[in-house]
């Protein structure tokens, strides 16, 4: 230890100065190389996103396109079997397919056919005889499966348009069950592919619409020889069957069946439909403007590195105060990204219940009373009570009260719908609220029964009842709102006079509003 002391002292300050600026700018160099590796890593990150998001996005549309023509196919198939087939019933069929299509851009045409492939009706105002459809896959399908529910048919060019379309159809059926007929509506492949085309894909992305047993439905950049074609040989189409539940939707790096290129595919099947979307991104374009960024900073860094020969020692402080304002920058971000999205859960849900909160169910009453208003739909609503719930909280406590309310929300929750639309929600203190669109007063009693029976034999005590366990009382209403002459407030106010009406009934019941 005493000779390595006096070598350390005789070596010059200038020799120490020049150690650390070596340091400093190896270091330097280094950092930049691991940079560029992490700078890497996040472009692909930010292209599996980018994946992501646009295939929801395309389920999404493809799911809500294809559900506005099959809801226009459940009503054609309830008046024709309703109705029947006279003149009469088959011209106010034709009005209103023709305002049908009218109303839906996506639609080409609405038809009906009937047990031998012959035209009853249609949109289009053509001759009724004019074509016969018993040849095409929808029409041999429906003949040959009984079930009830909509079949999306491969891609073919109109026989009535010489357009491409999607055929979405439905069976009709006699009033023994029997095969009669079929009605179809016809989607605008081009409507689909408007709406690709306004995505930004790159000079290489592409963008594809599949059904579940390997039917290419359409992809963009659009070519007409590939529509309707099979893809079950192709590399995605086996990745993707091989997954189940909510593994189909995910991404992964897969070889095209078109142009075998290298891309990211990000898959997520439609909600309610036998389809698949795909946005498939390529890997090598999304890189390329990461490598033009690694070279322009490199470059940059080992300018950077001579000037710091001249003057590091002025720089390190500067670099230290840098990277302490980058770092405090990123965790002050990460925790009001944090914060956001725990006040967005909150403002949105009842603390006590896990139910929606007043707020949530005001906006989707709101909605849903717009939309059945625009489609002249029913419309009802459930509002529940939990009978002398004050004397339980003055009997057993509040603490108690909360523990009642938290099991009847759990009940409720698990015996309401689960469709699109509807809503169970703490209406205020022991209340609560259930919205149920395309629902008739019947429907609407049949769940307030059935959850009130389920409260019941729960049989938790209640001795300030004179039932001697917890119990509901429900007012139901009903309603077809009309623009003009209804309000929101109207069919809340409905069902809580029902609900008035049962408590003073003698509670634990369900009474019906007055239409």
């Amino acid at each position: 230890m005493t000779r390595v002391a006096p070598l350390f002292k005789r070596l010059s300050f200038s020799f120490w100065a020049t150690v650390f600026v070596s340091v400093v700018c190896l270091t330097l160099v280094g950092l930049d190389v691991w940079r560029s590796l992490y700078a890497r890593t996040e472009q692909l990150n930010e292209m599996e996103r980018q994946g992501a998001n646009l295939a929801r996005a395309m389920a999404q549309q493809a799911d809500d396109t294809i559900k506005a023509a099959d809801i226009a196919l459940i009503e054609m198939v309830e008046r024709i079997e309703t109705d029947g087939r006279g003149a009469a019933p088959l011209a106010r069929l034709q009005r209103q397919m023709r305002a049908q299509v009218d109303n839906l851009p996506q639609l080409l045409g609405l038809f009906v056919y009937d047990r031998d492939g012959r035209w009853l009706a249609n949109s289009l105002g053509l001759p009724v005889p004019a074509y016969n459809n018993a040849d095409r896959e929808y029409f041999t399908y429906h003949r040959t499966h009984p079930g009830r529910g909509a079949h999306v048919g491969r891609p073919v060019v109109s026989r009535a348009t010489g357009k491409w379309i999607m055929p979405v159809s439905r069976r009709l059926n006699r009033p023994d069950g029997s095969f009669d007929g079929v009605v179809v509506a016809a989607l605008d492949i081009d409507y689909f592919r408007r709406f690709y085309e306004s995505f930004d894909l790159g000079r290489h992305g592409a963008v594809a619409l599949l059904s579940n047993d390997g039917v290419l439905m359409l992809r963009q950049p659009f070519d007409a020889t590939r529509v309707g074609g099979g893809m079950r040989d192709s590399e995605l189409f086996r990745h993707y069957a091989s997954l189940t539940g909510a593994a189909r939707v995910g991404s992964a790096s897969l070889h095209s069946f078109h142009d075998g290129a290298l891309r990211l595919n990000s898959f997520r099947p439609l909600p309610h439909y036998p389809l698949f979307v795909t946005a498939a991104l390529s890997r090598e374009e999304m890189l390329a403007r990461w490598r033009r960024d690694t070279f322009t900073r490199s470059v940059a860094v080992l300018l950077l590195a001579v000037f710091i020969g001249f003057f590091g020692r002025r720089l390190v402080a500067q670099i230290a105060r840098r990277a302490r304002a980058e770092a405090e920058l990123r965790e002050a971000r990460d925790a009001l990204e944090s914060a956001n999205r725990t006040l967005e859960r909150q403002a949105m849900s009842d603390g006590l219940t896990g139910l929606a909160n007043r707020r949530h169910f005001d906006v989707s009453l709101s909605n849903e009373f717009s939309r059945a208003t625009r489609h002249q739909h029913r419309l009802a609503f459930i509002m529940i009570d939990v009978d002398y719930f004050k004397q339980y909280n003055d009997l057993y406590g509040h603490s108690a009260g909360d523990e009642v309310l938290r099991a009847v929300s759990r009940l409720i929750r698990a015996l309401t719908p689960k469709r699109p639309g509807d809503l169970t929600a703490r209406y205020g203190g022991e209340e609560i609220g259930i919205l149920l669109p395309n629902t008739d007063l019947r429907g609407a009693q049949v769940v307030a029964e059935r959850i009130r029976d389920a409260v019941e034999a729960l049989r938790l005590p209640h001795e300030g009842s004179p039932f001697g366990r917890v119990t509901l009382s429900a007012g139901v209403a009903a309603m077809t709102p009309q623009r003009g002459v209804h309000l929101t407030g109207t069919l809340v106010e409905a069902a809580d006079k029902a609900l008035y009406a049962a408590k003073s009934a003698g509670r634990n019941r369900v009474t019906l509003a007055a239409p």
